[in-house]
């Protein structure tokens, strides 16, 4: 059986990103793995274990503190019990809110999104 295993996100400060998404949305750091021979760090963070869900790689490069982003990748989507209250948590520790809550055009699902310390794309959605 096939399934969708994680997405791989390079940061340029690993702790700074474990927090955000562990404080910010409520995820566990699940394992955590240096290969100082590969010369990088890995940081596996999500909602449960790996074997049962998906989750995101973290990717600290030695040295690199910063990516240029580029075009293709469009955005991470989180679902949440309360959107407004999730950005102004996300906002009070210094994330940039790219797109108020509200609902969707031509909808009434309520999203947002906000911008990660490396600049990657968040879609909160509203989950009952």
């Amino acid at each position: 059986m096939s399934r969708f295993l994680h997405t791989m996100l390079r940061v340029g400060d690993l702790q700074r990103s474990v927090d955000f998404y562990c404080k910010g949305f409520g995820m566990t750091e699940i394992r955590r793995r240096d290969v100082p021979d590969g010369k990088y760090t890995l940081a596996f963070v999500g909602y449960g274990a790996e074997e049962s869900h998906t989750v995101i790689e973290l990717t600290y490069n030695y040295g690199t503190d910063h990516y240029e982003m580029g075009t293709a990748f469009g955005h991470l989507a989180i679902g949440v019990p309360d959107v407004v209250a999730t950005t102004e948590k996300l906002r009070g520790m210094g994330a940039k809110v790219t797109r108020e809550p509200g609902p969707v055009k031509f909808g009434t699902t309520i999203i947002a999104f906000v911008e990660d310390p490396d600049g990657y794309k968040i879609e909160l959605v509203q989950r009952s």
